[in-house]
């Protein structure tokens, strides 16, 4: 694993399912990590305790803040608290986001925005912040958690399968904006991962899904924690512009 120590990290959706895992996976690899998370306190009160307790505690190197990505003032305090505290940041996963599935015709216009505001616009006020902190050391990794459905769409998944497709658009474009200043910029598109997500699913559904996977099982959050540390580590410095697939072959 590469070695992240002296390195800052800010992580959307730090608290539950993927975002924890790449939390977890870059404060095992020696880094400072700064979660975000949306409104569970709970759920953030219990990551910070579960860290606290972990054989490989050291120090304090886990910092978790509450703010709605979507919402650009926010987001400005957010990382005002950051430049406040760190100076800079190395690294930033945006791995925040929401699904409000119903197929297009029957769709409330409320769902449809909500979901690009998070997903999409989440990204580009996160990112837009980080570029700017990371332009004072000409250095960083910009890594949007995006998904198949990007290229594949479900139906019921408009207004996600667009937001999908938005950051890795998005991702094309700043990366060539950024290469100059040693920024690289990146997609991971993980396919059916076993997270909290898939609790709601039924029995035949998650059997569907499964059988859809050339590997026949769902994928692990470590699984997809590793693929985002490699992307964010040094010898992925020529890497930019691209979409790296844990899918299963999907």
């Amino acid at each position: 694993m590469t070695d992240f120590h002296g390195r800052k990290a800010v992580v959307s959706g730090a608290t539950k399912g993927i975002g924890k895992a790449i939390a977890r996976a870059f404060l095992a690899a020696g880094a400072t990590v700064i979660g975000v998370y949306g409104s569970d306190r709970k759920a953030a009160a219990a990551f910070m305790l579960e860290w606290k307790t972990d054989a490989s505690y050291l120090e304090n190197r886990l910092f978790l803040f509450p703010c709605d990505v979507s919402d650009e003032s926010a987001v400005l305090t957010f990382f005002a608290e950051v430049e406040k505290k760190f100076d800079t940041i190395d690294i930033l996963v945006n791995n925040a986001g929401i699904r409000r599935d119903a197929v297009l015709a029957m769709m409330h216009s409320d769902d449809w925005h909500r979901v690009i505001e998070v997903n999409l616009t989440g990204t580009f006020n996160m990112s837009k912040q980080a570029v700017l902190l990371m332009m004072k050391q000409k250095y960083g990794r910009i890594i949007h958690i995006t998904s198949p459905m990007a290229h594949m769409g479900f139906e019921g998944q408009a207004n996600y399968a667009a937001s999908k497709a938005g950051q890795i658009g998005m991702m094309r474009s700043l990366c060539k904006e950024t290469a100059k200043r040693r920024i690289t910029v990146n997609c991971i598109s993980p396919g059916f991962i076993d997270t909290e997500l898939l609790e709601g699913l039924s029995a035949e559904q998650l059997d569907k899904y499964k059988k859809m996977v050339p590997m026949k099982r769902f994928g692990k959050t470590e699984e997809v924690a590793a693929a985002v540390l490699f992307l964010a580590g040094e010898k992925a410095s020529y890497i930019s512009g691209s979409v790296l697939e844990v899918t299963g072959g999907l």
